[in-house]
């Protein structure tokens, strides 16, 4: 074996076998086509599409909107709470199996409310399936209750409120969905709201919409986080306060590249965002949309850039660092990765 295939190899085992955290994951973009087909079939639902084939077929995306589009069709087959248990046991088995120990999911009410399904629904399938994981894998799950930015304030208002008797499980408040013409300041008052009730905040800015939504993100939703934020790049003042101030960025490779805000992954810029010590990380988004779980994005990076072993750790302890877990938490994990290398 040549020298450079055997470093490959030992990377993609340590891909594998490095204790990883999740922090930018939407739990009904990890809805896969059987399961969609099957739930279909159970509610008699009647979707797009002839098959499961079909449906695979249909994950080709122009941009952001027309993955919504399938999106939001999709979670239409979500309608008792033994759905949204499935959906959330599926991602943790498959969070087991690539060794992710901890991860923060994001979900969204208002698809499912919009709908007319309650917050007991879900929120109790969810709890199933996460208590489930915490007994059978050790696993820890923080859940992310994100707003939908094409809707209006009031109707995140509106959200909250519903949530209400959920506060307790609920780490963080995000925003997400359309991001072009639905700047953070859409929403600043729902979100200032949301601190004083003691919620951590993070936000969807710089995947499609400009560096100047990052900057709205951290002055007006006084964001713990940004998810995306790959467009920062465009903005050297908004570069360097994201370095001083170690503002996360939870970047998702394989998202960016379905959704083309890359158009090849050797073109991704999470390298470069890594060298100048920004703080990043990798995560999947849509895993079921996009082609890839944790694990495939970091082998995407792996074969499509420079990666090198100091990068990836890096990268994994990022994960850990930017998490929301307590620091003492942090510091055990982190000593962990030290001692398997």
């Amino acid at each position: 074996m040549s020298e450079s295939k055997a470093i490959q190899s030992r990377l993609e085992s340590l891909i594998q076998a490095l204790p990883k955290t999740e922090l930018h994951l939407h739990i009904e973009g990890s809805l896969e086509p059987q399961l969609m087909w099957d739930l279909a079939q159970k509610h008699g639902v009647s979707l797009a599409y002839s098959s499961v084939d079909d449906i695979k077929d249909a994950y080709q995306f122009e941009d952001l909107q027309s993955f919504l589009d399938l999106y939001y069709q999709g979670a239409s087959v979500l309608l008792d709470e033994d759905d949204f248990y499935q959906l959330m046991w599926a991602y943790l088995c498959k969070c087991n199996e690539q060794h992710v120990v901890h991860t923060e999911i994001m979900f969204d009410p208002q698809t499912h409310t919009e709908r007319g399904i309650e917050f007991s629904v879900f929120m109790k399938g969810f709890e199933r399936a996460i208590k489930q994981a915490e007994n059978e894998f050790g696993m820890s799950v923080y859940l992310i209750m994100s707003f939908l930015r094409h809707l209006s304030e009031d109707s995140a208002f509106a959200c909250l409120a519903q949530a209400k008797p959920y506060y307790n499980m609920i780490k963080a408040l995000g925003l997400d969905s359309s991001e072009l013409g639905n700047p953070p300041s859409k929403f600043e008052r729902v979100f200032k709201q949301g601190k004083e009730l003691g919620f951590l905040i993070v936000a969807h800015a710089g995947e499609e919409g400009p560096a100047d939504y990052v900057w709205e993100a951290i002055r007006l939703l006084d964001v713990d986080r940004i998810d995306h934020g790959v467009r920062s790049s465009e903005d050297p003042s908004l570069m360097e306060y994201l370095k001083t101030h170690q503002i996360p960025l939870t970047v998702c490779p394989l998202s960016n590249l379905k959704l083309c805000v890359v158009n090849d992954m050797a073109q991704h810029n999470i390298l470069d965002l890594l060298d100048m010590d920004l703080m990043v990380m990798v995560n999947s988004d849509d895993p079921s949309y996009f082609g890839g779980y944790l694990n495939e994005n970091y082998l995407a990076l792996l074969h499509n850039l420079p990666l090198t072993e100091k990068a990836l750790v890096k990268l994994v302890k990022n994960s850990f660092s930017a998490s929301f877990l307590p620091k003492e938490t942090k510091r055990e994990w982190i000593a962990k990765i030290d001692s398997l290398l």
